[in-house]
């Protein structure tokens, strides 16, 4: 189980330190629908990333498998792209990172959240969990890391389950203080955002281009083995 939870933690921080799911669960909280939406935000966040990691561990671990339980070639080979999308994800986010004295520019769709029912809300957390090209690309690299180690069938379990939770603190944190941190809940939710927004361009960066040489360092030797 250790093999399988070191693999994938890099990629599961990756996605908890997104500063768009951050920012916009902030903002959700801030409305007068704010527990509702919340709430119905990190539910959805937390089924869409369950659902592609199972998919793709259950993918890794079984679809031509070596007969001696090692992980398909295939795998490998899907490592080793994303490792090259990593790489070209990290300079983009570099080159477009905000200048000084710049801020950073948001999505549009946020200055509507305050419309946002809790429907819309589980459809926007859906659409960044699953569809942003970012996020999808950390998860499903992750979940193959799993795929790809030596762990078990209970390893792997609990290392989708660990990988999970912790891709999506970036939701579970903000709506953890939103209910409990009473009245200063509000003055460290927005601190939490304007430091992503400032900061998140540099942190995603070294992150992207640390994990782009790992995937490609493993593929290698896998398929070189």
């Amino acid at each position: 189980m250790g093999n399988a939870v070191g693999q994938m933690l890099a990629s599961a921080v990756g996605i908890a330190i997104s500063p768009i799911p951050i920012i916009a669960v902030v903002l959700m909280l801030a409305t007068e629908r704010g527990r509702a939406n919340g709430i119905a935000f990190t539910l959805a966040w937390l089924l869409t990333l369950g659902l592609v990691s199972t998919v793709v561990v259950l993918l890794g671990s079984g679809g031509g498998a070596h007969s001696d339980g090692g992980p398909a070639t295939w795998t490998s080979w899907t490592k080793l792209v994303l490792g090259l999308v990593f790489l070209l994800l990290g300079v983009k986010q570099w080159t477009g990172r905000p200048k000084a004295g710049e801020e950073a520019q948001m999505p549009g769709w946020m200055r509507t959240v305050d419309s946002f029912t809790p429907g819309k809300s589980a459809g926007l957390a859906a659409a960044l969990a699953g569809l942003n090209p970012k996020n999808l690309v950390l998860a499903v690299g992750g979940a193959l890391s799993v795929a790809a180690s030596t762990g078990g069938v209970g390893g792997k379990t609990v290392a989708t389950v660990l990988f999970v939770l912790v891709g999506s603190l970036c939701a579970l944190l903000p709506l953890g203080v939103y209910l409990l941190g009473g009245e200063r809940a509000a003055d460290t939710l927005q601190s939490w955002k304007t430091w992503m927004a400032a900061h998140n361009g540099a942190i995603m960066t070294v992150l992207l281009l640390i994990l782009g040489a790992k995937y490609i360092g493993d593929a290698i030797s896998a398929l070189t083995a």
